[in-house]
């Protein structure tokens, strides 16, 4: 008889639900939410596993390499499916949420979760601290400006680089707001360094990327969008079209359609977001911020004309994830412009 697993996992601990192929729980267990514990207490059980499933979270990615490498054939479950269908419980619990994640594996209603290789993961947790670090340094920044607003300082928008010193000018004439502003200041100018140091590690690993140096060969493709979207896609052989990229990261319209009713909607946000926000930068610089033409920014001021500037931002960004992913899968080069194409025809 054919058995399958559902594992709820929790920082700490992992409910474990057991069912045969009828849907019949057969075991209900708890085990600490490491690999080691995990393999162990299910091979405690005697039972050959069909499918052992778990819910995408923090630990997941580390948790399925150990099952998967001790012979278990583990697979993640997209959050979004496993919410809806253990949503119709009226008493949300870990010993539910197991019940639930087990028949779901049990009735093959889900959809699987790539998992990322450890240097594809290791690449977005670079970017992901390079960007918090961003996010923390603009939110000091605007502290700053609060505080010298208080007193009815104005500080504009000077560039980081003169951040500091216009400030300090600023500050100068209230000896109890220069003492407020020192210390930001002083967190400020560690975080660049900082910062500078993480950007520094971002073009070190896309020196030595063969795969990113390509990318960045498209016009507004810097190594910053070249990383995230090495490291997001991972294997391009997982995506059938390169269209499909598109759809992946967010950047296609959602859709509402039910009898009469058919509303096409804003793009779903529903993929990675550092990849979507990079393709996005992108492709606002290759709009705006590039001088050498191509039939792609052709495209694109032809949608800005018809849609404006937001929307031939999104449509460029989308149009270039499909490029990106074409580019990879056949090792080819960018075209600026269709006309080799059809000479080679």
């Amino acid at each position: 008889m054919r058995h399958y697993a559902g594992l709820d996992v929790s920082l700490e601990e992992t409910a474990i639900c057991v069912v045969d192929e009828t849907g019949k729980v057969i075991r209900e267990l708890r085990a600490a939410s490491e690999p080691d514990a995990l393999v162990e207490t299910l091979a405690a059980t005697g039972f050959t596993f069909e499918r052992v499933g778990l819910e995408a979270c923090s630990l997941s990615s580390w948790l399925h390499q150990g099952l998967t490498r001790a012979g278990l054939p583990a697979l993640c479950i997209e959050t979004r499916a496993a919410k809806a269908a253990m949503g119709a419980m009226p008493n949300k619990t870990d010993r539910n949420d197991a019940r639930g994640l087990a028949q779901i594996i049990r009735t093959g209603w889900y959809r699987a979760v790539h998992v990322k290789s450890t240097p594809c993961r290791s690449a977005r947790a670079l970017l992901g601290a390079r960007r918090t670090m961003l996010n923390k340094q603009r939110d000091i920044e605007n502290a700053v400006r609060a505080v010298l607003r208080e007193v009815g300082l104005k500080l504009g928008t000077p560039s980081r680089k003169l951040f500091a010193g216009q400030v300090r000018e600023l500050a100068s004439v209230d000896a109890a707001i220069s003492d407020i502003v020192e210390p930001l200041l002083a967190v400020l100018d560690t975080m660049a360094r900082q910062i500078e140091q993480l950007t520094k590690r971002v073009l070190d690993a896309v020196r030595v990327e063969p795969i990113c140096r390509r990318l960045m060969t498209v016009p507004g493709v810097g190594p910053l969008t070249a990383l995230a979207f090495r490291a997001t896609v991972d294997q391009p052989g997982r995506f059938r079209r390169s269209r499909d990229v598109g759809a992946h990261l967010g950047l296609t319209p959602r859709r509402y359609q039910s009898g009469e009713t058919d509303i096409q909607g804003r793009i779903s946000r529903c993929g990675d977001e550092l990849a979507r926000t990079a393709l996005y930068e992108a492709a606002h610089t290759l709009l705006t911020r590039c001088q050498k033409w191509s039939t792609l920014k052709a495209w694109g001021m032809r949608v800005a004309e018809r849609r404006g500037m937001a929307k031939a931002r999104v449509a460029v960004a989308r149009k270039l994830a499909v490029i990106l992913h074409r580019m990879w899968s056949d090792q080819a080069e960018f075209r600026w412009s269709t006309a080799p194409a059809l000479a080679a025809v």
